[in-house]
């Protein structure tokens, strides 16, 4: 296809305003600038990201202006850049092939079929944030799409457009975002030292001795400044300034004050000496997720043994006893069937909802998979069945501050606790440090996913070591797009819904309706699983081209 052979109008979904979303069935389409690559959007998933953005909109970190990374000069020639209150196009978990290109345009060519990372790292937004597709440049509830060569390739040269191959369909490929997002929370890895170059702040209790702290230095290099300071001092201090802080202490308020000096990515150390705080600690568990800070602690006097409980990334390990709490929704159920494929020993895996009808169609999805490759697998609503034992590992689906309280006391020793889904940011809640401490308990969170993190899952995907299509609950054309998003926001469906923007008139059909719209399609489905023969039967009876 030439950009003279391109429609001059197409279908497209955009966020108008705060809840106000429109389906534009006449949205031009646009002839790519010089540095600006046109595709043609295969398929987009939907995310519960994309409701917080439709409820934010401008107020969204990423919906704000673009203040770094890239020329402004540049920016302001960019069709598909909507900052602020101008309307935008939603959706980031995308798989397109490009149509057309600018003449300046050196890295991508027409023909290439792309998964999408849409988290633009490199771009830094008004609000501290990073830029993104999807939020301040239009994503992919579209049929065509603008990308700009100057954004999509990153600072160290990678590509945020990664190439796919043509034998997994649509479906599989764009879910691969998501299911990123899952493996990062698992891969990405932990710092176990005092940051070299790092700010280092040493706050040390009366009667009480630094001890260890040399010792948890990087082999990399020492921090660039280390301060020491008292309690009574903690106060005066700018808050979100240290990379580490080391208290030698146990006392309440000072915990209080010195979450708010963490910086992000930074890691508290609390060093106990033998004796207990007594009290529930405030503690910033947003930005546990959103600013990657980390709390460890010892029972004793050495700073370096908090250190060395630091596991190397967030992965599971052979023969944890795991607990997925929201395991019906769609990031629950990936977390669950990803951990099923992980082909690690000793297993066993607890999946918890409040909907039965979830936890019913998570047994249908995962039960076959858990059996085949020997993990033991129980779903239960906690309404109906008490849990009192012990886990290893959590992950936790639910922006809910009450699940890590929940988790420090169902805590075997040494366990870690996965913070999925985000809670927001400034949100503090009061935790039991003293029992997370003796237990040695590990919490993170993370935040999107990286390139190689949808490399990884996507050679998965194309290795046939995992079907992402496992998640997949309903499909849609651009008429069923808006009541997708409300289906996601009154989780209404138990897995992931996929938008195919070509299919202009084809409402939102769960899987299980699919014998009564479309008994071609759904006579290819494996199990009530989606399939890529499912997907191609669906675009032929449906019109898709």
């Amino acid at each position: 296809m030439t950009a003279n052979e391109l429609p001059e109008t197409q279908h497209a979904v955009q966020l108008i305003g705060p809840g106000e979303l429109k389906l534009n069935t006449s949205k031009p389409v646009p002839k790519p600038g010089p540095h600006e690559i046109l595709a043609k959007v295969e398929a987009v998933g939907l995310c519960f990201s994309d409701l917080k953005l439709l409820k934010q909109f401008d107020k969204h970190p990423r919906k704000t202006e673009i203040v770094g990374g890239v020329e402004p000069e540049a920016l302001k020639g960019m069709q598909n850049y909507r900052p602020g209150t101008l309307p935008t196009v939603p959706g980031h978990e995308v798989v397109c092939r490009i149509v057309a290109v600018g003449d300046q345009v050196k890295h991508h060519q027409v023909g290439q079929r792309c998964l999408v990372q849409a988290d633009y790292r490199q771009l830094r937004t008004a609000a501290s944030s990073n830029a993104a597709f999807g939020y301040n440049l239009e994503g992919g509830l579209q049929e065509y799409t603008l990308f700009d060569e100057r954004v999509v390739i990153a600072s160290d040269g990678d590509h945020f457009l990664i190439p796919a191959g043509e034998d997994k369909s649509a479906s599989a490929v764009a879910l691969v975002e998501p299911w990123g997002c899952v493996e990062a929370s698992y891969a990405t890895g932990e710092r176990n030292t005092i940051k070299a170059g790092g700010r280092l702040l040493i706050v040390v209790a009366e009667g009480r001795e630094a001890q260890g702290v040399v010792e948890c230095f990087s082999q990399d290099g020492e921090p660039a400044d280390i301060q020491p300071a008292s309690p009574s001092e903690v106060a005066g201090l700018p808050n979100e300034s240290f990379d580490d802080i080391v208290y030698f202490g146990s006392d309440k308020a000072t915990l209080d004050v010195l979450n708010d000096k963490l910086a992000a990515n930074g890691i508290l150390n609390v060093v106990l000496g033998g004796r207990k705080i007594g009290q529930l600690v405030s503690v910033g568990v947003g930005r546990l997720h959103y600013g990657m800070t980390r709390w460890v602690g010892t029972t004793g006097s050495d700073a370096a043994e908090s250190y060395r409980h630091i596991p190397a990334n967030g992965e599971i390990r052979a023969s944890d006893k795991i607990l997925v709490v929201g395991a019906g929704g769609p990031m629950g159920e990936m977390h669950v069937i990803r951990n099923i494929c992980s082909g690690l020993p000793g297993l066993s895996i607890v999946g918890t909802d409040l909907d039965d009808r979830r936890i019913e169609g998570l047994r249908r999805k995962a039960g076959p998979m858990a059996k085949a490759n020997g993990v033991d697998l129980r779903l239960v609503n906690p309404q109906r069945e008490r849990l009192d034992e012990k886990f290893t590992y959590f992950a936790l689906m639910a922006p809910v501050g009450a699940l890590i309280t929940d988790a420090i006391q169902k805590a075997d020793a040494g366990a870690i606790i996965n913070i999925f889904a985000g809670i927001p940011a400034p949100t503090k809640h009061d935790l039991d440090l003293d029992t997370y401490i003796e237990k040695r308990c590990f919490m993170f969170g993370t935040s999107g996913s990286t390139i190689e993190d949808m490399r990884i899952v996507l050679r998965k995907v194309e290795r046939d070591q995992l079907d992402t299509n496992a998640s997949v609950d309903a499909v849609s054309g651009m008429a069923g797009a808006a009541d997708g998003i409300a289906a996601v926001e009154n989780r209404t469906m138990a897995g992931k819904i996929i938008v195919y923007p070509m299919l202009h008139d084809v409402g939102l059909i769960p899987l299980a309706d699919l014998p009564q719209r479309f008994p071609t399609v759904a006579q290819k489905l494996d199990n009530g699983k989606w399939t890529r023969e499912a997907e191609q039967e669906l675009l032929r009876v449906a019109g898709g081209s």
